[in-house]
């Protein structure tokens, strides 16, 4: 009789999956600083160089000027979502099988996992948003030199007596759109 596979206890999964997130997060993040900063760069005047003229000139004058915690600038809310957005994420995975079989053992195709997938995306991008527009805005005052916000928490904040919390989760529709078309399928064992 074949050994049947054990179910993956729910809090291996979400320690594992917030392990993962951080250290995603962390090797991850310079890199998205430099995108965002020389994707929001400001437009130069006639006769006058951008900014920026590349990747490697933005992360130069970033690490010269704001030393190596500017690559860092705005990690604050990506990390604190990262933990209870793969537990999420795990948990919507986990609901969109269960909802396509008709017995739990029953093997989906992919295009059921796809959708399963994108279920999941659903559910991580409710606490994805509102850190993506806090980080993005960090990243972009850091560039320019402004000062409107000190920190995550005080952006959230602002963000939240200027609009309600449609300014908190302004641009989730194409957060959720990009998060479903990348979420993994994974493989069949």
């Amino acid at each position: 009789m074949a050994k049947q596979p054990q179910p993956i206890s729910p809090l291996k999964n979400f320690f594992a999956g917030g392990f993962g997130g951080v250290c995603l997060v962390f090797v991850g993040h310079p890199l998205d600083t430099i995108k965002v900063r020389l994707q929001t760069q400001p437009k130069p005047q006639p006769g006058q160089a951008p900014l920026y003229s590349g990747t490697f000139d933005c992360f130069r004058k970033t690490l010269v000027g704001e030393g190596v915690q500017g690559l860092y600038r705005g990690m604050a809310a990506p990390i604190i979502g990262v933990t209870p957005m793969f537990a999420v994420c795990f948990f919507g995975f986990g609901l969109g099988k269960r909802l396509q079989q008709r017995k739990p053992d029953d093997v989906l195709t992919y295009p059921q996992l796809f959708a399963a997938g994108m279920l999941s995306g659903v559910f991580t991008t409710v606490i994805m948003a509102p850190g993506e527009r806090i980080k993005c805005l960090l990243q972009i005052q850091a560039a320019t030199g402004e000062t409107k916000y000190s920190g995550s928490l005080d952006c959230a904040k602002q963000l939240y007596r200027e609009a309600g919390i449609r300014g908190v989760y302004k641009g989730t529709v194409l957060t959720l759109m990009r998060v479903c078309r990348a979420t993994p399928v994974p493989q069949r064992a």
